[in-house]
């Protein structure tokens, strides 16, 4: 048995020499690679030389026969010339004959020539984006010389190997294996640095890129040997690691200017992959952040110089791409040192590519350029894609703020330091966005996205918002929690720095405006929308914070009008700011009575602002105000809290509303102010209707003692209200329909419509009191003031009231409004006729009608006829006059088809005798207005007077 085991030791041993021995076959091969191609590339460098030599001696002698042709003077310039020989070349001599005939006269040549053809000019090519030009100029490049990338990695590895070969087979001490990685790295670049000084590395030598080769291999192999140094064997301190590092990143920088770009793709890369190839240390990864930083800066600082481009966005796809993997590790302060890591990042990418530290990026800005770029002839207008550094920074200030919004963050101290790490990417990138117009949406980026991580610090219930809304709960003499109040700060502050950035001007200084007045504002929103600071401070500390941004606008638009003079538009955006301010603290504090008092007051504070200062835009301010104010009459709180509240309530809210928008209105009566004036005309009448509808549900509902949902005039009235604010929706539009904006309100009243014929639709048949019976069918009140007025009069006139207001809609629509309205109008004659006669319990058709209701319905055509047929004399308006000669037809079918057969007596006697004196009476009018319109035709001036009576 031991000499089994023996046997097997031995054989064991001898399979790990077999192993060691393969692997040092194989190191010996990589090495081979490089070093053979090295060989084969000068040994065949003469051939080259010479093959090189005589290609520009054949195309010296081509241009110069191309030159004897085209010597001639312009009497001769068509005339064909023969070839001759060089005079310097006499071994061509006699392949040319010496004889060759008459040359034929200059001019008769001339004659016979052909004119001369003109080519059109082509336009001039238009430059591809950035991206696509770094995109296409590394591919061929790529195809064409892809062994030297794998020579370089070949060599690098080589290096890093011999590190990681020494520690895990114990060949040499760890000061040794640093110092033989250091000398391999230096023998490389003295290589590379050989071959191009005795070689040349220019395109056109035999040995272009081997130097780069090289030498990147090198500055790779450097940067292994001292990150192992401290990361492995902990040889070194951080310091002296970062110092080293920083040497070797100078080296390579001075030798990438002299070799070109493959020196430094060399370098980045095999910098960025090192850490991989030497994984097997168990520390602290977080130094990396400080190394793969230092490596950035090369990559980006040799690139600034010779404007490579692609070895920009190389360096920082790789300097993200190493972060997030050490970052998705978890282990030490990852957390920490990567967030700083990756802003870092965004600010080296502005800085180094400008060398200097106020960045001046000319052109248009990432995202304008982009959507401009893609617009439909775009090329033909001559837009431009923005620039690379342009789009380079955005780029990664957008990874940047993406990063530390979705980076895990263990702790409070960690959430803190991301938001003021955003903070600072706020204020930096708004303060140079004043000398470079190209990245002002990059300087919106962190301030959007701190928005969004408040935010979600409250949906993810992180610990810094459960330990704000917990502060009260186990103890209620804690301290006050501040983090509302230095959120609410970080707002005002990025606010200030908007405001000095629009103060100085410039393209974009509106804009800014518009950043200083929202964003301070939009920062206290989104705490109120995630976080419900009055649940855990009181409505009141928290409504001062509101009125303290109030403040502050105010303070802005002081310092715009200042500044602007006779300009107001900045100074309006603060003013508004304001007002909204206002009218947060009130939504805080107030109920809901109070509240809609409140922006109703606003409304009217805008108003006479604008009158005061003229402020046109704060006419966006009355129009969002009216919007609000019609949501919570009618939503929220709405019409339910108008038919149940108290009646002191309703009145305020309804009646105080109306108030303040007819008050608007008057205020901006001097001013042009269209959009502003609509909307509150429009509001005003559709909360006058609103409100005269409330009121006559609940004096129904107390005369009647109960309260019905369906009945005939609680539809009539939702009728009326919803017809009533698709007339005020249909009154905006103007009869515009090509606007957005247009189009939504014609879907509004659409909406609003179909509600409103719904509801009117049902009083006419399930609940008409005329079709059916029961408690719900019952008129209440008396003649003429009842329920029957609220559930078809009220809707009749809303419809005709708009069809005489909305004189800019199309006509057919008007003459719709206006035929339903009176159709309506009459339903509601009829029903009144009935109930006068049968009483509100017998309103229904089966009870029969009458001869006194019958003779009172030919009576009330006959009036309504006359009165018709009088206002079409009086206006001379040919429709009425065929109106009134309608219904006065429909008295005399009536009289001669209904009346015979169903009156007797002297009730018959008078009905014809009434219509035949109405029918003469009329026809005598009839004829006095035939003469007075043929008098009027003739040129006599005024209408002809009446008959005299004998």
């Amino acid at each position: 048995m031991a000499a089994r085991l023996g046997y097997q030791n031995a054989k064991t041993e001898t399979g790990y020499e077999q192993m060691e021995a393969l692997l040092v076959f194989l190191a010996l091969v990589v090495l081979a690679i490089p070093v053979t191609l090295v060989v084969l590339v000068i040994g065949q460098s003469g051939l080259r030389r010479r093959l090189e030599d005589a290609e520009r001696e054949i195309k010296a002698l081509r241009r110069g026969s191309v030159a004897a042709q085209t010597n001639v003077t312009p009497s001769t310039a068509s005339q064909p010339v023969a070839p001759k020989p060089p005079a310097a070349d006499p071994e061509l001599a006699p392949a040319i004959p010496r004889d060759s005939g008459p040359t034929p006269e200059p001019r008769a040549q001339a004659r016979t020539a052909p004119p001369p053809i003109v080519e059109a000019s082509s336009p001039p090519p238009r430059a591809p984006s950035p991206i696509a030009q770094a995109l296409s100029n590394l591919g061929p490049w790529l195809q064409q010389n892809w062994f030297y990338a794998v020579s370089a990695a070949s060599l690098a590895l080589a290096g890093i190997f011999l590190v990681q070969y020494g520690m895990e087979n114990g060949l040499l001490p760890p000061r040794a294996r640093v110092a033989a990685a250091l000398a391999f790295g230096a023998a490389l670049i003295g290589v590379g640095e050989f071959i191009r000084r005795r070689f040349g590395d220019d395109a056109g030598s035999a040995t272009a890129y081997l130097p780069s080769v090289f030498s990147g291999a090198g500055i790779v192999t450097l940067f292994g040997a001292i990150l192992s140094a401290r990361m492995l064997y902990d040889l070194i301190g951080g310091g002296a690691a970062m110092g080293g590092m920083v040497i070797v990143a100078l080296i390579a920088i001075v030798l990438g200017w002299m070799h070109g770009p493959l020196l430094v793709a060399v370098g980045v890369i095999g910098a960025y992959g090192a850490p991989v190839v030497l994984g097997n240390s168990n520390s602290d990864p977080s130094p990396l952040f400080g190394y793969f930083a230092v490596v950035a800066v090369l990559g980006l600082g040799v690139d600034t110089i010779r404007r490579w481009g692609w070895i920009s966005a190389l360096t920082l796809f790789l300097a993200y791409l190493m972060g997030l993997a050490i970052v998705l590790d978890g282990r030490g302060a990852t957390a920490w040192t990567g967030q700083l890591y990756f802003a870092t990042l965004a600010l080296l990418a502005i800085l180094i590519p400008a060398r200097s530290f106020s960045p001046d990026h000319a052109g248009p800005p990432a995202m304008l350029g982009v959507l401009g770029r893609m617009t439909i002839g775009a090329k033909a207008r001559g837009v431009h894609w923005p620039s690379f550094p342009t789009l380079m920074a955005f780029s990664s200030v957008a990874a940047s703020c993406v990063i530390l919004l979705i980076l895990w963050k263990p702790g409070e101290a960690e959430i803190w330091l991301s938001v003021g790490l955003l903070t600072v990417l706020s204020v930096v990138l708004i303060g140079w966005s004043g000398r470079a117009p190209a990245l002002q949406d990059a300087a919106l980026l962190p301030a959007l996205t701190l928005l969004l991580s408040i935010f979600a610090q409250a949906e993810n219930r992180r610990i810094s918002y459960t330990r704000f809304t917990q502060t009260y709960s186990e103890n209620v003499e804690a301290v006050f929690p501040w983090v509302i109040t230095i959120l609410v700060g970080i707002g005002v502050a990025i606010s200030f720095v908007a405001i000095w950035r629009s103060l100085r001007g410039g393209q974009f200084g509106v804009i800014w405006a518009v950043v200083a007045a929202v964003y301070a504002p939009a920062m206290a929103i989104v705490l109120e929308a995630s976080w419900h600071p009055a649940k855990v401070i009181g409505p009141y500390p928290w409504a001062l914070h509101a009125a303290a941004l109030a403040v502050l606008m105010a303070l802005f638009a002081e310092r715009f009008a200042r500044h602007d003079g006779a300009a107001r538009l900045r100074v309006s955006f603060a003013v508004m700011s304001a007002l909204s301010c206002m009218a947060f603290a009130f939504v805080i504090v107030l109920s809901s009575v109070a509240l809609t008092v409140a922006l109703a007051v606003t409304v009217v504070a805008a108003a006479a602002l604008d009158r005061q200062w003229s402020l046109p835009p704060l006419g966006w301010f009355i129009a969002v105000g009216v919007v609000t104010l019609g949501y919570r009459l009618v939503v929220d709180p709405g019409l339910q809290y108008g038919a149940e509240g108290p009646l002191g309530g309703v009145l305020l809210a309804y009646g105080g509303t109306l108030v303040a928008f007819v008050a608007a209105l008057w205020l901006l009566r001097p001013l042009a102010r269209r959009t502003a004036q609509v909307m509150l005309d429009s509001a005003a009448w559709s909360t006058a209707g609103l409100l005269v509808s409330l009121l006559l549900l609940r004096w129904i509902e107390s005369a009647v003692g109960r309260s019905y949902v369906d009945t005939h005039w609680s539809l009539g009235l939702n009728a009326a209200i919803w017809l009533g604010l698709a007339l005020a929706q249909v009154q905006r539009t103007e009869g515009r329909t090509s606007a957005l904006l247009d189009k939504i309100r014609w879907g509004l009243a659409g909406v609003f419509s179909v509600i409103g014929v719904s509801a009117l639709a049902i009083a006419l048949s399930d609940q008409n009191p005329l079709l059916i019976g029961g408690e719900t069918s019952f008129v209440f009140g008396p003649v003429l003031v009842n329920t029957l007025a609220a559930a078809y009069a009220l809707p009749a006139l809303v419809l005709l009231l708009g069809a005489w207001r909305l004189v800019r809609i199309d006509h057919r629509l008007r003459v719709v409004l206006a035929a339903a309205g009176a159709a309506l109008l009459a339903f509601w004659g009829f029903a009144v006729i009935r109930h006068f006669w049968q009483g509100g319990d017998e309103m229904r058709l089966t009870f029969g009608i009458s001869q006194p209701e019958q003779y009172t319905y030919t009576i009330v055509l006959l009036i309504v006829g006359a009165g018709l047929f009088y206002q079409s004399l009086a206006r001379r308006s040919a429709v009425i006059r065929k109106a009134g000669l309608v219904v006065i037809g429909l008295a005399v079918a009536k009289v001669f088809m209904i009346d015979i057969s169903d009156l007797d007596g002297l009730t018959r006697v008078f009905s014809l005798l009434v219509l035949g004196l109405s029918l003469a009476a009329l026809a005598w009018l009839n004829r006095w207005a035939q003469d007075r319109d043929r008098t009027a035709e003739g040129g006599t001036t005024g209408p002809p007077d009446l008959p005299a009576q004998e």
